[in-house]
Formats: structure tokens, sequence, C-alpha cells
């Protein structure tokens, strides 16, 4: 195993030529990033787009900036090739930023047979949590109650499965330090962790481990920044619409200017709009809603909970804490037909169905009117048999395909396996335009923030912003000190301060109040929050807060 820097400050520098970060804006004299040339704000993306469209050619165009997208641009940045990635929005716009932030060892996989799949998301899980975000990425402990739907049969294969679990966990050399061992629970136990949880007819739980992240959309940023770093222009509100052999025609979205950018070989990660830039690429998307309540409805939870969900036998409603006063009950697997919206509905019948699940198991009563708001990711799933039949059971596993014109297009897998997907896109793009590039090394390169856990633990600022921020927390942190305004709550009752939007329009690519309220931060999950947190986050895009 590759090891972290002992030092908050990570090793490495820009590569030869490439951007330095753009001029702080005005305002005090503070501490800034930890990875030289990883700040991304409106003059770096003017001058990095300006570049282009004077003709500046680039080894690899990365089309889509969720995980995989801006996983291509930190792989191919690092193996020495230069890079141009777009997004028509913003980082982690679409599909990445509405998962249920965990980082999964692979084990539903598992028990559908999919061995590969499940190795690999084991593996990528380690890399994650032990090398390259360990910041981002920490242990969460589920339960899963044995309430009187689960059959003793039931409880007994799911005590089987979390032991095969912990078996791809070793498989994968993940550290028992990283990943406590699953066991089983008295009743006593599991109402101590749960204590929403049913009484009546608790024969126990089963306590198992896996990886949770702070923040989808903040690991998301984290990997383009790192990109940026390495010399990759990360271009956001930039559209493509055309793709060629030898580039793209895209549109700048910021002033409505088209340009085309020049590339020796492009790769298409746009996710569940992939198809619609190449052909011969078939999805089935799949929605997956959560519900956002409060923590003060449901009782104070130490673990997250799996509830089984009635007549499935390995398929679980999540209930997940988030620390901040919030916690996020999914997750439902539906087929959508049509056009792929910007931002899917959450309908009714979803919300129905995962309230339904909770009353299952839980002594409180969680109403309509509990759920302060909710959002649904579409899954960019393969559709490789042509069938009909439930997208819950259609595999996980990603592809790379490469068209005639030498267009490259990552589809399918999940956000654990992003970095996966990325080399082996590259390994496409490399190979259908013999590209001289060195060897994949994303598995031992810390994204911007990452340091052991024990350098992690001496910063002497709020857990909450290390967890959120890295070797980069007290940066931030600073920000309050030196202006005490900045430290205030956004809203009140939610721990996002001023200081964290204005470092996210300084320093992570924010560009409006969406970015920050809805991708930066999750403040506009909730939108009565979002509303009064809106003078804010103009204050941060104005210098004004």
């Amino acid at each position: 195993m590759t090891p972290l820097s002992s030092s908050p400050s990570l090793p490495g520098s820009p590569l030869p030529g490439s951007p330095l970060p753009g001029s702080p804006l005005p305002g005090p004299s503070v501490p800034g990033p930890s990875l030289p040339g990883s700040s991304l704000n409106a003059e770096r993306r003017s001058r990095e787009l300006a570049e282009l469209a004077d003709g500046a050619e680039v080894d690899v165009l990365v089309v889509g900036l969720g995980a995989t997208g801006a996983g291509v641009a930190l792989d191919a940045a690092t193996r020495g090739l230069t890079v141009a990635a777009i997004d028509a929005h913003d980082l982690a716009f679409g599909t990445s930023r509405w998962s249920s932030k965990l980082i999964h060892g692979g084990l539903r996989y598992l028990a559908g047979g999919q061995l590969d799949v499940a190795h690999e998301s084991a593996v990528e899980r380690g890399i994650l949590m032990e090398r390259t975000a360990p910041h981002l990425v920490r242990a969460q402990p589920f339960v899963l109650p044995l309430t009187p739907l689960v059959s003793r049969g039931q409880a007994a294969l799911a005590r089987a499965g979390f032991l095969a679990g912990d078996l791809l966990r070793a498989s994968a050399r993940t550290a028992r330090t990283t990943l406590p061992a699953p066991r089983t629970l008295s009743a006593v136990e599991t109402r101590h962790l749960a204590p929403p949880l049913r009484p009546t007819g608790l024969r126990g739980g089963l306590l198992s481990w896996d990886g949770q992240l702070t923040d989808d959309a903040r690991l998301v940023t984290a990997i383009a920044r790192t990109a940026a770093a390495h010399g990759a222009r990360i271009l956001t509100r930039t559209r493509a619409l055309e793709l060629t052999g030898d580039g793209a025609r895209v549109r700048d979205e910021t002033t409505g200017e088209e340009l085309r950018i020049r590339a020796r070989v492009v790769v298409n990660a746009a996710g569940v709009w992939a198809g619609g830039l190449v052909d011969d690429v078939r999805l089935r998307p799949s929605r997956g809603t959560h519900l956002v309540l409060r923590d003060e409805d449901l009782g104070r939870l130490s673990a997250g909970l799996h509830i089984p969900i009635p007549g499935e036998t390995n398929r679980f409603v999540l209930v997940l804490p988030q620390g901040d006063g919030r916690v996020y009950v999914g997750l439902t697997d539906e087929p959508v037909d049509g056009d792929v919206p910007d931002v899917p509905e959450v309908p009714e019948t979803d919300i129905g169905f995962l309230l339904d699940v909770l009353g299952s198991a839980l002594d409180v009563t969680v109403q309509r009117a509990d759920v302060v708001g909710a959002f649904a990711g579409l899954r960019p799933l393969l559709d490789t048999r042509g069938e009909e039949g439930r997208t819950a059971d259609i595999s996980r596993k990603h592809a790379v395909l490469t068209s005639p014109d030498g267009i490259v297009t990552v589809v399918g897998g999940k956000l654990t396996t992003y970095r996966r997907m990325a080399q082996d896109a590259v390994d496409a793009a490399v190979a259908a335009r013999a590209l001289a590039a060195a060897p994949c090394r994303t598995a031992s390169v810390p994204l911007v923030g990452a340091a052991r856990p024990q350098t992690l633990a001496h910063l002497d600022v709020p857990a909450r912003l290390v967890r959120r921020y890295g070797t980069e927390a007290p940066a931030v942190h600073a920000l309050g000190i030196t202006n005490p305004d900045l430290a205030r709550p956004v809203v009140p009752g939610h721990p996002v301060t001023c200081a964290e939007l204005l470092w996210a329009v300084r320093h992570e690519g924010a560009l409006d109040t969406s970015d920050l309220l809805d991708r930066r931060t999750r403040i506009g999950l909730v939108a009565e929050d979002r509303e009064t947190a809106e003078q804010a986050a103009l204050g941060a895009l104005t210098n004004t807060v």
C-alpha cells in the first residue's frame, strides 16, 4: 500500500506548463489550498476556455464532470496527458450528487453472483478509505433489525452475507482497523444504537460496516481540483453540442458563444446523457429516490439502518444519519422511460413506498408532512440484453465502448468504482489514438485535502470541517477567524458557515447560488433552508459576506 504523506501538505505540484490558480478575490489574507494549482474559480475558467478557443489542442477531451468524468480527467492528467474536461452545468450536477453517499463494498453484488463486481467494489472502497480520500470516507455502522417481519431463515441468510462481505474486505486488503467486523446484537444493543425501532417482537439485530461519504458532490469536487492541480482544464457551463473523432463543438453557457475544442481523443462520460452524444449506446436509466427528514422526527440514531423490504430477500431501505441534523431515507430502484431530465422529479409513489417501509420497523410515526425534502438520481445502467425486466436486476458492471470514429464512451458502474471506470476509459483512449502515456497511478494519488487519519485528528479545527475539507479545514476555519461574520451559520440550526461559501467561490469553482447551495453544500435540499441561505450565497459570489 502506498502511504499518504504524514504532513498536512500533500506531495505534488502542477506539471510543467500547468496553470496556476486564479488570483484570489479581494478580502482577508488567509492560508490557501493544500495542493498548489488546485483552485477553481471564474477567472481560471475564463482564461482556460479562451486558450482553447484560440486553438490550443489537448490530448484528451472529457465530456461530463460527474465522478467518472472527473476521474478520467485526473487519470489522464496524472499520466502526463494534456486534458480539458467540460460539463454543460456544474461539477456533480447529475447522478453523482444524488447517491446514498455510500462507498459500498459490493455485498449486494456478491449475493447476486456478480463476484467480479463485488470484488472490484471492495477494492475501490479500500483505496478511497485508506489512500486517496480518508478525510471524505469513514466507516459507518449499520443495524439490520430482526423484527417479526424478518424470518429466522432470512436472518441467517443476512448474517452469512455480512460474513461474506467481511471476506470481501479481507480479499481487498482493507485493514480491520478501517472496517470493523460484523456481529450479532442483542435487542438492548440494537435499541441503544437505533432508539426509533419498535421494541415489540424485536429479537436483536445484525451489525455491519461500510464506507460513508461525507458528501458525494464534495468527492467529485476534490477529484476535479486534484486533476486541475495536475494541469487539467476543468470547464463547467460548457455544453457539448457535437462530438467528433478530433474534438467537439461546444457552447459557453455563460455567454452563448460557440467554439471548437481540438483533441486527439474524446471520452464521453456524460452518464445518463451519454446516449444522446454518440450512437449505439443503449441505456436503461433507473431512478433512485431519497427522502430528507429532520433528526428530531426520528430520534437520535447512532448507526444507519438496513430495513428489509417486505417480499424481497436482498433489498433494503437505508436510513442514513448525516450528522447535520438531517437523515436520508432511500433507496428506490424504478425504471425511467422517455427523455432524461436534467433534474429528476420525485414521484409521490416513491415517497409513499419509502414511508411504508419505514413504518414496518419504527416505533415513531413518520408522516408525509415530516418529509422536508426529497431527491432522485438516475443510474446510467447499460442495457446489454435488450429485454424487459426490473432495473434492480441489471448488472452494475461498467462498460467502455469505442465508436468507429474513435470516441470512447464509458457507461454503467457506480460511484464507488469511478476510479476503475476512469482507468479503463483512459486505457481505451490511449489505445484508440496510440497516445504516449504513463501507466495509471490514481490508486496512489491522494485527493485534495487527504492525509493520514492521525494527521487529520490533530488538526485544531472543528471535526466537521475536517470531514469535509481534510487538510484544508484550517484554511476554511481561518476565514471565520479573520472575519467573524464569516463564522456565522448560513441557516440557523445548520452547520454550514459563510466561510464555506466564500471558499467554494474562491477555490471550488462555484459560479452561482445553485452551485453553492445544491452541490458545494446540501442546504438546498430543504426549500425553507434554501430561501434563508440565498442572500448569504449571493454575498459570497460578490465577496460582500
